[in-house]
C-alpha cells in the first residue's frame, strides 16, 4: 500500500491524537496510532481503552485501501520536524515495515497488525442526542474545566456535568469550594437526561474545538458518549454515579451587590496574593462606600499587602474572605469587561456573574468563603 499526504496536516492531526495516548499502557498496541486508508481519505485513531479519538484528512494520492498501526512517539517527532511538503508512506505488510519518503530523505518504522487495535465502545439504541453549536460548546468547556475536582473519594466531581432539562442545558463543574454553572437556554428537552464527561475527553475537546461555525452532535447512553465535531470524533466512557444537587448550594437572596472592572480586580489580586499565607491563600475583601479593599497578610514572614479599587456597591459594609488563587481562576475564565459580585453575608457563598450575559446563556460562578481571623 502506498499513499501521499501533506506533512503539516498529518503533523497537526497526530499532535492532537497524541494527547489521548498514555505514557504507560496496559496493552502495547495502545501506544500506537491506527492508520486506515479508505476511499482516498486517511483516518487516524488513538485510544487509551477509555477514550478514543478519531480524525481524518484528504490524501494527495493513494493506490488502494488498507490499515496498520505504528508507534506514536518516533513518528510524531519525525513528522513534526518536516517542513510543509508531500510525504509518501509505503507499507510493506509482508515485512511489517513502513517506509516514509520526503523531499530530502526517508525513514522507516515497524508496523503492527491493525486487527489488534481495540474497537470503540458502542452507544446503545436508547441514546440521547444533543446538538450544540461548536463555539458554544468550546466556550462552556473552556469556562468550566478549571472547576473540576481531583477527588478519588467522589469521582463524580472529577468531570463536567451536562444536565439536559425541559428548560435548558446546564453545564456544571465543582470541586466543593468553587462552582461554575452555565445555562444554555435554547437547548432543552422534554425528556430529561444527564451525563458526566471525564476530565480527559473534556481537555481533548478544549484543544480541538475552534470557534468556527457548525455544530457538535453528542450521543450518550448510561455508560458511553460519542462526540462528533467538524474534524473528528471522540468516544469515551462516562463517569458513573449521581451528581450532587448543584442548585441547592447557590444562594438565592444576595442583597449586597458590587460591580467592578474584571481586569482591574484580577490585576490587583495578582499583586496582593503573593503576600498571603502560603497554606490558606486567604484574601480579605472589604467593600464599603464605593471602594473594594483587598488585604493579604502572612504574619509568619512579616508580609502584608493592601490595595483599593473603585467599584459600584449598593449594600452594607462587609468583610469576607476568599481563597486568592481560586478567585483569580474565576476571573480569568470570564471574557467580559465588568463582573457583578453578589454577597449575602460573610458566611455564605459569593456569586460572580458577567455584567452582560452571552447570547442565550446564563453564566454563574460561585466561591465558598473562608473564615476571617478578626
Amino acid at each position: 500500500m502506498r499513499f501521499t499526504v501533506s506533512s503539516t496536516a498529518l503533523g497537526t492531526r497526530l499532535a492532537a491524537l497524541a494527547r489521548v495516548i498514555n505514557s504507560k499502557n496496559s496493552l502495547p498496541i495502545l501506544g500506537d496510532f491506527l492508520f486506515e486508508v479508505i476511499d482516498g481519505r486517511l483516518q487516524l485513531t488513538a485510544s487509551d481503552s477509555e477514550v478514543m479519538m478519531k480524525t481524518s484528512l484528504e490524501l494527495n494520492e493513494t493506490d488502494g485501501n488498507g490499515r496498520f498501526c505504528v508507534g506514536n512517539h518516533d513518528l510524531l517527532e519525525a513528522v513534526k520536524g518536516i517542513s510543509e511538503q508531500p510525504i509518501t508512506f509505503e507499507i510493506d505488510q509482508m515485512n511489517n515495515l513502513a517506509r516514509i519518503n520526503y523531499q530530502n530523505g526517508m525513514f522507516s518504522l515497524p508496523v503492527e497488525n491493525a486487527d489488534e487495535f481495540p474497537q470503540p465502545q458502542q452507544i446503545g439504541d436508547n441514546a440521547t442526542v444533543i446538538t450544540i453549536p461548536t463555539s458554544v460548546l468550546a466556550e462552556n468547556v473552556n469556562r468550566t474545566l478549571f472547576a473540576t475536582a481531583q477527588d478519588e473519594l467522589r469521582p463524580v466531581m472529577n468531570g463536567i456535568y451536562f444536565d439536559l432539562t425541559p428548560d435548558h442545558l446546564a453545564v456544571v463543574a465543582s470541586d466543593g469550594h468553587k462552582l461554575v454553572r452555565n445555562l444554555i437556554l435554547n437547548i432543552r428537552s422534554e425528556q430529561p437526561a444527564a451525563f458526566i464527561l471525564p476530565k480527559k475527553p473534556a481537555t481533548l475537546l478544549k484543544g480541538v474545538l475552534g470557534k468556527q461555525g457548525g455544530d457538535v452532535v453528542i450521543r450518550f447512553d448510561d455508560r458511553n458518549a460519542e462526540i462528533n465535531f467538524e474534524e473528528g470524533i471522540i468516544v469515551c466512557r462516562l463517569i458513573e454515579g449521581r451528581y450532587p444537587n448543584y442548585n441547592s448550594v447557590i444562594p438565592q437572596s444576595n442583597p449586597n451587590q458590587l460591580t467592578v472592572d474584571r481586569v482591574g480586580l484580577l490585576s490587583a489580586l495578582r499583586r496582593v496574593q503573593p503576600f498571603s499565607n502560603d497554606s490558606s491563600n486567604l484574601i480579605r475583601f472589604h467593600v464599603e462606600n464605593g471602594t473594594l479593599q483587598l488585604d493579604a497578610e502572612d504574619y509568619d514572614f512579616s508580609k502584608t499587602a493592601t490595595e483599593r479599587i473603585a467599584c459600584d456597591y449598593n449594600g452594607m459594609p462587609m468583610s469576607i474572605g476568599f481563597k486568592g488563587s481560586s478567585f483569580i481562576e474565576i476571573l480569568s475564565n470570564f471574557e467580559c469587561e465588568q463582573v457583578v459580585i453578589q454577597l449575602a453575608d460573610p458566611s455564605r457563598a459569593g456569586l460572580v456573574l458577567p455584567m452582560d450575559q452571552p447570547d442565550n446563556q446564563d453564566v454563574l460562578m460561585l466561591m465558598m468563603p473562608m473564615l476571617l481571623n478578626d
